[in-house]
């Protein structure tokens, strides 16, 4: 009896796991690159560049863990991808103190809001359609990319989706785990990926004293408090609300701006929920039983404070991964989110064309303002349903755990 129970929890391990590992290399492997060009505008010190790896990671890792065994769902956190793309171009007009001052003041911002618990009332009067549409859009370029990168390197899409197909046929659970592998063995075996160079070392954190200014306030504190509000927060409790998952966005809101604020002196620039590489962890493929999903935001944790520790290089070890690799992995990963999504933003016959307009108008991805396309499609979708609906009415998302930190 023991035994089998010692079998099946190591089995209950093994798909959140490689799950989260996929979420953590498409992160670092895809958009890790823009820290990299932020630190190099901002004439930042190898070791200052550590330490921004460092920080973020550690953060990252650490509010996950925390916030996933306290709920007990799969709450994966992630630095702000729209923040940094940012950050490429504010941080060269910007004294870096400055920046660092403006990072905390951005922070300060996400605590108080959490703490007041307007976001979490404003997410809850968003119809599940809508929020379905906007997953879907958002998700539909990485899906898209899935196969797009066979125009750079056909074989390797070739070999990946026939892997992923004939292990959706005989063991669906472990189809994600089958294409890692053959993807790694295919990239090795074919000379695309070296990994001979890499060589571990320990990051040392360094610690920046902060200064606050009313530049900086205006031109990062609050474009980037906006930016990763509207970019990462708002889609990323989406994500658990369509798989879900009902923890208070109040609560992840507070945890995580505390943990950018206290991180921030070191060089993070935010961290935040997470949205398109949660949803990695959130469905299905993660694990059948949704009770047993928050195993995946426990180890992306763990994987992001490894990173941490060793800084610039296993960051490094993630971008000699191959563009086409990356976004071939994750868009056979998504593939089941992206059609649950699809499914459940047109359930509804009377909320279905108001999800279609979410879904198209994200898609679409228009930057406006400097707003992602996630915000706006979110916008024309919210506007549409009241121009045809009249109201809005609080949705039953089942959101419980509404106070507790």
């Amino acid at each position: 009896m023991n035994t089998t129970s010692s079998l099946l929890r190591g089995r209950d391990l093994i798909s959140p796991a490689i799950a989260a590992l996929i979420s953590v290399i498409v992160n670092y492997g895809g958009t890790f690159i823009l820290v990299f060009q932020a630190a190099k505008v901002a004439g930042l010190s190898p070791e200052m560049t550590a330490s921004w790896i460092w920080s973020i990671s550690i953060g990252v890792g650490v509010t996950g863990v925390w916030l996933s065994f306290r709920y007990r769902e799969p709450i994966i956190t992630a630095w702000s991808t729209p923040g940094v793309a940012f950050l490429v171009s504010a941080l060269a007009v910007t004294p870096y103190p400055e920046a660092i001052g403006a990072y905390m003041i951005s922070a300060a911002g996400f605590v108080v809001l959490g703490l007041s618990g307007m976001f979490e009332r404003f997410v809850r009067l968003i119809p599940p359609g809508i929020a379905s549409g906007l997953l879907a859009g958002i998700l539909l370029q990485f899906g898209i990319s899935a196969f797009g990168g066979a125009k750079v390197d056909p074989l390797l899409v070739v070999v990946l989706f026939a892997a992923y197909v004939v292990l959706r046929r005989f063991t669906s659970r472990y189809a994600i785990v089958g294409i890692l592998a053959i993807g790694l063995i295919y990239l090795i075996c074919m000379g695309k990926a070296d990994f001979s160079t890499i060589q571990l070392a320990i990051a040392s954190p360094v610690f920046v004293v902060p200064e606050f200014s009313l530049h900086a306030l205006l031109g990062i504190a609050l474009p980037l408090f906006i930016i990763t509000l509207t970019g990462q927060y708002m889609p990323g409790m989406l994500v658990l609300r369509n798989d879900g998952f009902k923890t208070s966005a109040n609560p992840i809101l507070a945890i995580t701006g505390l943990g950018s604020l206290l991180a921030a002196p070191f060089g993070s620039h935010a961290f935040n929920v997470a949205a398109i590489t949660a949803a990695i962890c959130t469905g299905k493929d993660a694990h059948e039983d949704s009770a047993k999903r928050y195993i995946a935001g426990i180890a992306c944790g763990m994987f992001y404070i490894v990173v941490g520790i060793f800084g610039v290089t296993l960051a490094a070890l993630f971008l000699i991964l191959p563009a086409t690799f990356i976004a071939t992995l994750a868009g056979l990963a998504l593939l089941g989110t992206i059609g649950g999504s699809l499914a459940n933003a047109l359930t509804d016959p009377k909320g279905r064309e108001t999800a279609l307009i979410t879904f198209l108008a994200t898609a679409a991805n228009v930057t406006l303002l400097g707003v992602g396309g996630a915000f706006w499609g979110l916008v024309a979708g919210l506007a549409a349903h009241l121009l045809i609906h009249g109201k809005f009415r609080r949705e039953k998302w089942n959101t419980g755990n509404t106070n507790g930190l």
